[in-house]
């Protein structure tokens, strides 16, 4: 059971504001960290009080951490060894970083005195809001209970291994097939409109059939509107996300050729200026 009701939580962003309100809600005093002042004032008027800074924050109780990108994650656990507020406390990484991240992370705050439990999310900002996200959690058995309490207001933890990287091995499979099937959902509907068809009849009439997916349900809608749909995950998510996978797999001597394929959609996406917009929007490379 968690024994501090204090949480740090570190990533104020589309998923991580939610977050934060989740575990605020279940009873837990929460103090965010965001260096960028609209972060926290979004925080702040989803009532979560930021700071800029993890030197700014309390200096005890858990550390959820929900940044960006694998150097985020090295900034943030440098900083906090150096303004020493890295020891007697669990830092629950939720960021979708790679094993070798989280094994770095890991090392270098158990040597400086703290705990570390590998536990990133799937689910996106939706299923973050109404607490309904898939944890996929890894780390010592004490480490996992001590945070138990503070992770179920999110979703539902389903324990990997005892091993930090384990988690993020997971993420990284989940993300293989993320990255895939947002591009054979785009590619198929730009394919039924090349043939003369409706999108959204090719949505309806193949969704609910043996060729639908979670992904063509989800982004298929968005699918069809324009490049100013709402952003709920970005291309660049998947940039990120789709290189983290192809790097894990370059690291085990894993073949990808599907994975690649659909990175080079994304990549292209962000190469004509959508990097910021949904991720669905990777259509409008297919669409003339």
């Amino acid at each position: 059971m968690t024994t501090d009701p204090t949480v740090v939580f570190v990533g104020l962003g589309a998923i991580g504001t939610p977050m934060s309100q989740r575990i605020a809600a279940a009873g837990f005093a929460v103090t965010g960290v965001d260096p960028f002042e609209a972060a926290r004032a979004r925080a702040a008027e989803a009532g979560i009080a930021a700071v800029a800074s993890i030197a700014e924050a309390p200096a005890d109780g858990t550390v959820v951490v929900m940044v960006a990108t694998p150097d985020q994650l090295d900034e943030l656990v440098a900083q906090a060894i150096e303004t020493r507020v890295a020891a007697d406390r669990t830092w629950v990484v939720m960021s979708t970083v790679g094993p070798d991240a989280v094994r770095r992370a890991g090392e270098q705050l158990a040597a400086a005195g703290g705990r570390v439990v590998d536990a990133p999310v799937t689910g996106g900002v939706a299923r973050a809001t109404t607490g309904e996200l898939i944890i996929f959690a890894s780390g010592a058995a004490a480490d996992l209970a001590a945070v138990a309490d503070a992770l179920r207001p999110l979703g539902t933890a389903r324990i990997v291994g005892e091993e930090l990287g384990q988690g993020q091995a997971i993420k990284v499979v989940n993300q293989h097939l993320c990255s895939v099937h947002i591009v054979a959902a785009a590619e198929a509907l730009a394919l039924g409109e090349a043939l003369g068809l409706d999108k959204a009849d090719v949505l309806d009439l193949v969704g609910g059939g043996a060729a639908g997916s979670w992904m063509l349900s989800d982004r298929g809608p968005r699918m069809l509107l324009d490049t100013d749909a709402p952003v709920l995950s970005t291309v660049g998510i998947f940039v990120k996300d789709s290189g983290l996978v192809a790097e894990a797999a370059a690291n085990v001597g894993a073949d990808v050729p599907v994975l690649a394929a659909a990175r080079e959609r994304f990549l292209l996406a962000a190469s004509v200026g959508l990097e910021r917009r949904d991720d669905s929007r990777v259509i409008e490379t297919y669409l003339g």
